[in-house]
């Protein structure tokens, strides 16, 4: 499986926050009504106070080229929130209806699921600023709630706005196996030694795309990013602005920068935080992503030996921690680790929970004591616990749809469709650039092979010289959008798009907490100031 989710997955509520969030609450939140497969859901999301003549828990359809009327009503259906915090005072929801296919906006529609936070000093309101925490495949509804306290110094002017996007989560969900079947995906050799394992590794990816379009073949052609930021342009009508003020994250940069290239005149203040190079093939985005896990890894392997051997008895140096970890990966290929859940820690599952963790420099002391446990202890369930996380795992056994959704955007997005023999040509120079990841990197190339619906270049396209400042942030030490993405997309932008670099660790940089980051981002957003070229914090 493509698991490692920066340009192919989600950062819960942005990187600092993996520990809290993820561990804490993400992964335990029950109650959360699902819908058919397939079908449309008007969120926990659903809008208690309609207008006569509404349908509960939807806005208004509106003719094509209208504007449809958003009807914000009570939020149902929420995980709750991390220990010692409180919802946000005010969180409202609703659905707004768009065309399945945009093609036809007089056709079918689908609903999107926003909530929506309000701003706390409306006499100084700017607008609303619509987030994206990245994917393709997160949830904008969930994430928002839990996370809305970290974004207060711009909630103070704006109305913090969070979707999911068409396919994910709420918003007519791309669905493709049940949870069991999911079970045994994640625990799937996905770096596969033998020619036996091999095939079982393709075998298993075939048959779940077999699977994606027998329920859910409707919505596949229609999910892809240049639709989704086709919804973006309506939300920004729907929400009254003239101009869209944005906060995108990971993928949520990809999207953004095609909203700008689509709509230059609409762009308002927007911040792409963990830049994606848009323009690299699968295979080149998954080779520069081994490499950034890699050196994430040795990053945190200098930390921990930096602890000492109570602390840290992996390893007296970064690399002989690295190269504790990697046999301790190894031998999982043949015995995996007994959990308190009484699922065993495969190798997959074990690399899925070292790779979530390096997401975040606030999550390394939960993967020291993951592997002191699993090395020193025989227990892998910190470590698992990590990878469900990551694999969108609750904890009671249930996925959210975040795997059916990456798939399905990622493969509407682009046209690469490797083979097991371009994987096979490829690994010398996967596995040379992370020993640890590459070898699960390149045979997540597999992803899409097969898939029913070609991908489309429109997707990829980003430049926007015309449109207003946008400001890029980049983080020289992050794993899943490494740093040299942020200057090519600022570079594909063109016009006056501003890279602003972090010098630090962690995937993405707003969220790592640093005060100059965070500076510069709100000189920007709420005052309209962006940063002097080659800004740098760290």
């Amino acid at each position: 499986m493509a698991r490692y989710r920066g340009i192919t997955g989600v950062v819960p509520a942005g990187a600092a926050t993996l520990a809290a969030l993820t561990l804490l609450s993400l992964s335990g939140g029950t109650g959360v009504a699902r819908s058919s497969p397939g079908g449309a859901r008007a969120a926990s999301a659903t809008a208690t106070a309609p207008a006569a003549g509404d349908a509960p828990g939807a806005a208004t359809p509106a003719p094509a080229g209208a504007v449809p009327r958003l009807s914000w009503g009570r939020c149902t259906g929420l995980p709750s929130p991390p220990p010692k915090s409180k919802p946000p005072r005010g969180l409202r929801c609703a659905a707004l209806p768009v065309p399945l296919d945009h093609a036809r906006p007089s056709g079918e529609k689908i609903e999107l699921a926003l909530i929506k936070v309000p701003a706390t000093d409306p006499r100084r309101r700017i607008g609303s600023l619509v987030f994206n925490f990245g994917g393709p495949g997160g949830e904008g509804v969930e994430t928002l709630a839990q996370a809305a306290d970290q974004y207060a110094d711009l909630r103070a002017r704006y109305d913090l706005i969070g979707l999911d996007p068409r396919g994910v989560g709420r918003s007519s969900p791309v669905t493709c196996v049940d949870d069991r079947r999911m079970d045994a995906l994640a625990a799937l050799d996905d770096s596969p030694d033998t020619a036996a394992e091999e095939r079982a590794y393709a075998a298993g990816r075939a048959d779940y795309v077999r699977r994606c379009e027998a329920r859910s073949g409707r919505l596949l052609p229609h999910v892809g990013t240049a639709d989704a930021a086709r919804d973006l342009d309506l939300v920004r009508a729907a929400v009254g602005d003239e101009r869209l003020h944005y906060f995108g994250i990971s993928y949520g940069t990809w999207l953004g920068g095609n909203y700008a290239h689509q709509f230059p005149a609409r762009v308002g203040r927007a911040v792409l935080d963990g830049a994606v190079d848009t323009r690299l093939g699968s295979a080149d985005l998954a080779l520069q992503q081994a490499a950034a896990f890699q050196r994430a890894l040795g990053g945190f392997g200098a930390a921990c030996a930096r602890l000492g051997k109570k602390a840290c008895p992996l390893g007296t140096d970064g690399p002989s921690v690295v190269a504790s970890v990697g046999r301790f990966l190894a031998g999982l290929d043949r015995r995996p680790l007994r959990t308190q859940s009484g699922r065993g820690l495969t190798q997959s599952l074990g690399t899925t929970g070292v790779a979530a963790a390096l997401y975040s420099r606030d999550a390394w002391p939960y993967l020291a004591q993951g592997l002191v446990d699993a090395v020193k202890r025989r227990d892998g369930s910190l470590l698992l616990m990590l990878a469900d996380a990551q694999n969108g795992r609750r904890g009671d056994g249930t996925y959210s749809n975040l795997s059916a959704a990456n798939t399905a955007i990622t493969c509407a997005d682009g046209a690469d469709r490797p083979t097991a023999s371009d994987v096979r040509r490829l690994l010398p120079r996967f596995r040379e650039a992370s020993p640890i990841f590459g070898a699960s990197l390149a045979w997540g190339l597999l992803q899409c092979t097969g898939w029913p619906v070609q991908g489309d270049p429109a997707a990829r396209e980003v430049s926007a010289p015309s449109a207003e400042p946008i400001l890029v942030v980049g983080n020289t030490g992050d794993p899943a959008t490494p740093y040299a993405w942020a200057s090519a997309l600022t570079e594909a932008l063109g016009g006056r798009a501003t890279l602003l670099t972090l010098r630090g660790e962690g995937h993405g940089s707003y969220d790592t907490g640093d005060p100059c980051v965070r500076e510069a981002v709100h000189a920007y957003l709420l005052d309209g100031a962006v940063p002097a070229a080659g800004a740098t914090c760290g």
